[in-house]
């Protein structure tokens, strides 16, 4: 059966959702977006990507046709008219067509996107024996320049990294900010276990802030660990005792090696496995 895609009010055939040619999400990156899980047919923390996707449209004055309410029933819609019990959306706003040019005045019609599928996971392995990471020298977006806390079209940053980890036999790498500082991983955000307190890069280290990154330091806190949003560099991970990743698809996923060197024991580590399974938890509502 084809896909329903929410576009221009209304769910139409994956086949006839088509956006013109000179949409400014296509020809610029204008535009902003959302990841969001779905499990047992229900958006995982719809609020808060709904939160974040409009404060990302607010940054780049991009005004969404849509209010926050509005928005919501487009993505419950969109996911019942697929029948998604566990998979993924892509809620995305884009700039709208206009000319070819940068003036955002010559634009008009934002579109709303909404696509509900299945996602491909990491496979099992991956969580039992931990991930093999590689620090790409693509470093992060300099802040000023352009925010990371942003989640716009535009991620040829990560992809540059990410296809430095694919070359190294990795699916994932490490980005540095231009301070040499640890800042967050192509689509993950990063954190280490040390002496029993949970670090992590604060969102000035030039990081999406995280919406799963936000859900792990919660239940954290909930589990009486001392949490640190402090800038890190390398040395940090290299003698950490544990590691891991926390993201929208990877949900939390252990790290056992940076660069070929082994972290803590080589192996997922206890608290690590403590806030996966306290994190299947919360999604599955228990």
């Amino acid at each position: 059966m084809p896909l329903k895609i929410y576009l221009a009010g209304k769910l139409v055939d994956e086949a006839d959702a088509k956006i013109s040619v000179f949409d400014h999400g296509f020809l610029y990156g204008d535009g902003v977006f959302e990841g969001i899980r779905v499990y047992g047919g229900k958006a995982f923390l719809l609020d808060e990507h709904i939160t974040r996707l409009y404060e990302s449209a607010l940054a780049i004055r991009l005004e969404i046709p849509l209010s926050k309410s509005e928005m919501t029933d487009a993505v419950n819609q969109t996911i019942a008219a697929n029948d998604i019990g566990e998979g993924y959306v892509r809620l995305i706003v884009s700039r709208g067509a206009g000319t070819l040019g940068l003036d955002i005045r010559r634009t008009s019609d934002p579109q709303v996107i909404v696509i509900a599928d299945t996602i491909t996971l990491y496979p099992p392995e991956m969580y039992r024996d931990g991930l093999k990471v590689i620090t790409a020298s693509t470093i992060r977006n300099h802040a000023a320049a352009l925010s990371p806390r942003i989640k716009s079209l535009n991620y040829l940053n990560n992809i540059l990294a990410k296809i430095e980890a694919t070359d190294s036999g990795c699916i994932e790498a490490l980005m540095l900010n231009a301070q040499g500082e640890v800042a967050e991983c192509t689509g993950d955000n990063i954190f280490i276990v040390k002496n029993g307190i949970l670090k992590t890069p604060p969102p000035e280290a030039g990081i999406l802030e995280g919406i799963t990154r936000a859900a792990v330091i919660g239940l954290a806190k909930q589990a009486g660990l001392t949490v640190e949003e402090s800038a890190m560099v390398r040395h940090d991970i290299f003698v950490a005792d544990e590691c891991f990743l926390t993201g929208t698809a990877a949900e939390v996923i252990p790290v056992v090696s940076l660069d070929g060197r082994t972290i803590g024991d080589g192996k997922p580590g206890p608290v690590t496995k403590d806030l996966l399974e306290r994190f299947q938890e919360l999604k599955s509502g228990r």
